[in-house]
C-alpha cells in the first residue's frame, strides 16, 4: 500500500493517523499489525502525542536545537546535512498493532511523518498483516 504526502514547510510533522487507519479499515483487517515505512533520507516517522500542537512544536525546536541547520564542519554538497541527521533520530519506521479492526495506540497517540527537507512530495509505504489469515 502506499500513502502520499505533501510537506510546506521545511520541518513539519503530519498526523497521518486518519489515513492509515482508513487503509486498515479498507483492508478490513481485525488482528494483525501494520508497518509503516518512509522510503527517504530526509524523512521521518514517530508515534506521539497527536492531541496538544505545542507537542509537535515543542519537538521540532528541540531537534533544531540539537540539530541546527547550518554547521562549520557539515560536508554534504546539497546543504541539507541536518535534515539526514534528524531523519536518522526519528527513524524510517514504526510498527503499529491492529486489534478489533483498530490501530492500537495509547489515548493521545498518533503516527507523525517527519517532514526535515520540505516542502516536497513524498512516499509512505504500508505492509499490512492479518492474523484472521
Amino acid at each position: 500500500m502506499l500513502l502520499q504526502v505533501s510537506s510546506k514547510q521545511r520541518d513539519q510533522f503530519i498526523d497521518i493517523t486518519g489515513d492509515v487507519q482508513r487503509i486498515v479499515n479498507d483492508a478490513a483487517i481485525q488482528s494483525g499489525h501494520v508497518i509503516v515505512y518512509v522510503p527517504h533520507t530526509t524523512a521521518g516517522i514517530t508515534i506521539n502525542e497527536n492531541a496538544d500542537p505545542d507537542v509537535v512544536h515543542d519537538m521540532l525546536r528541540q531537534l533544531d536545537v540539537m540539530v541546527p541547520w547550518c554547521q562549520p564542519f557539515y560536508r554534504h554538497a546539497e546543504g541539507n546535512s541536518a535534515s539526514h541527521v534528524k531523519a536518522s533520530m526519528m527513524g524510517s519506521s514504526v510498527t503499529v498493532l491492529i486489534e478489533g479492526g483498530h490501530l492500537l495506540l495509547g489515548t493521545w497517540q498518533g503516527i507523525w511523518f517527519c517532514e526535515f527537507d520540505g516542502p516536497r512530495h513524498r512516499k509512505v509505504h504500508l505492509k499490512l498483516t492479518n492474523d484472521s489469515l
